[in-house]
C-alpha cells in the first residue's frame, strides 16, 4: 500500500542536516559580500546553527528553536533597528537561494516556491520590523510561522 502522507518541507529538503548547510554555506559568503558584510559584523559563531533551528521549526521540523530561543519573538527582536534595505533584503533572498543551488537543495517547482515564497515573506517582515526603534517591544506570544505546500496536496509524486 502506497503512504499518501504528505511530506513536511524539512523532511523533503532533508531535515536538520540540509539546512545547517545551506546556512553553514550562506554565512561563509556573507563578510566577503558588500551589501551583506556589515548587518552581519560581529555575528556570534552560532547563528548559522540558529538560523538553521529557526527554518527548520518554520517549515514543519523540530521546535528547538521555539525551545532554547523563544520563538518567532526573539526573532523578530533581533531585527529591530538594523534599518534592512530592501536591496539588501534581495540580496539576502538571491544569496540564499545561490547557495541552496549548490548544496543541490530540491530544485522541484513545488518545494521551491514554498521556499522562495517563505524567503520573501520572513525577509520583508524582517524589513519592517528592522525600521522600529531597537526598544520596541516584542510580544511573546507572537505564534512561529508554520510554512508548508503552497500548492494543494503538496509536492508532485509520481506513482
Amino acid at each position: 500500500m502506497k503512504n499518501n502522507r504528505v511530506p513536511t518541507l524539512y523532511e523533503w529538503m532533508g531535515g536538520l542536516p540540509t539546512l545547517e548547510a545551506l546556512t553553514a554555506k550562506f554565512y561563509e559568503r556573507v563578510p566577503q559580500d558588500p551589501l551583506l558584510c556589515g548587518l552581519f559584523a560581529g555575528m556570534s559563531p552560532e547563528h548559522p546553527k540558529r538560523v538553521a533551528q529557526f527554518l527548520a521549526e518554520v517549515f514543519g521540523g523540530p521546535k528547538t528553536y521555539s525551545g532554547e530561543r523563544g520563538g518567532h519573538a526573539t526573532m523578530l527582536s533581533h531585527h529591530l533597528g538594523k534599518t534592512i534595505t530592501e536591496e539588501q533584503r534581495r540580496r539576502w533572498v538571491a544569496l540564499l537561494l545561490d547557495c541552496a543551488d549548490e548544496l543541490k537543495v530540491p530544485d522541484d517547482p513545488e518545494f521551491r516556491s514554498a521556499l522562495v515564497a517563505y524567503l520573501e515573506w520572513g525577509s520583508r517582515l524582517a524589513v519592517i520590523n528592522s525600521n522600529l526603534d531597537p526598544n520596541t517591544p516584542v510580544d511573546p506570544s507572537v505564534p512561529m510561522p508554520a510554512w508548508s505546500w503552497g500548492v494543494p496536496g503538496g509536492p508532485y509524486m509520481p506513482e
